[in-house]
């Protein structure tokens, strides 16, 4: 007997409404199950409020409570361990700047859904 397997739950914290329709849309066409937010603070209350998602997808330029500020905060009073985060981004930052504060991904704006797919799945541990 085979054991159950589980959808993974990804938190797609994105202010942008069509951006953020289709990354569910993607995520969900590959078995994932999403939870929209459409700024850190949103996405900061459906962490408070649970169960946690497996992977927290962020984008930085946010209304409200920004990507940076989300980073701090998920430090002081998210879940511990956090889910990992996997940063997409149109600005300067690098995959180097995203690992340096402690995230287990990075894709570059406008998203690629290959590269997107994958980057979550690799920050999975999924094949």
């Amino acid at each position: 007997m085979r054991p159950v397997q589980t959808r993974s739950t990804i938190l797609v914290v994105e202010d942008n409404a069509l951006a953020r329709a289709g990354v569910t849309a993607l995520l969900q066409g590959a078995g994932f199950d999403v939870v929209p937010a459409g700024d850190g603070q949103e996405a900061l209350d459906l962490l408070r409020a649970g169960p946690a998602p497996d992977l927290i997808l962020l984008d930085m330029l946010l209304p409200v409570l920004d990507g940076w500020l989300f980073l701090e905060r998920i430090q002081r009073e998210g879940p511990q361990p956090h889910p990992p985060i996997v940063i997409t981004t149109g600005t300067i930052l690098t995959r180097e700047w995203a690992r340096d504060k402690g995230c287990a991904g990075f894709v570059r704006k406008p998203v690629d859904p290959e590269a997107l797919l994958a980057e979550v799945r690799r920050c999975l541990g999924q094949p």
